[in-house]
C-alpha cells in the first residue's frame, strides 16, 4: 500500500492536530520568549507520503538572521496499514531511528505523550 486512503487520512490529519492543540501546544509551548537564539513559535503536522511528520518551528533571535524561521521535525507516524504505525524518532544528526512497530493512532499518540524522547525540546 502506498498510504492511507483520503478518508482515513482526513481522520488521522484531524486526531493529530486536536493532539498537538490539546496535548503538546499547552505542555511545550504555553508562550513564546524570544531569546538570542533559535526559540519555538509553533507546532505542526504534515504529511509527507505515507508518513505523518510532528514539526516544532523555530525562530532565530540572531542579529545575523533576525526573525528567520525554520522548521524542525522531532517525530514521525509512519503508516503501515490501516490505523497501525510505525513511530519513528530523529535524531539530531536529521536520520530517523524506528522505536515502535505496529500501533494505533491512539496508542502511538498516548506513546508521544509520554516517552519524553519524542517530545518536543
Amino acid at each position: 500500500m502506498d498510504g492511507p486512503l483520503p478518508q482515513e487520512k482526513a481522520l488521522i490529519t484531524a486526531a493529530c492536530q486536536q493532539f498537538i492543540d490539546d496535548v503538546l501546544k499547552p505542555r511545550f509551548l504555553r508562550v513564546v520568549r524570544a531569546t538570542e537564539f533559535n526559540y519555538p513559535v509553533d507546532i505542526q503536522g504534515k504529511w509527507h507520503g505515507a508518513r505523518y511528520r510532528f514539526i516544532q518551528r523555530y525562530r532565530s533571535g540572531s542579529s545575523d538572521s533576525l526573525g528567520a524561521e525554520f522548521d524542525a521535525a522531532f517525530v514521525r507516524l509512519d503508516w503501515t496499514g490501516p490505523d497501525r504505525f510505525d513511530i519513528q524518532w530523529r535524531r539530531h544528526t536529521g536520520s530517523w531511528i524506528r522505536l515502535y512497530r505496529g500501533k494505533t493512532l491512539a496508542q502511538a499518540l498516548k506513546q508521544i505523550e509520554t516517552d519524553e524522547i519524542l517530545q518536543p525540546l
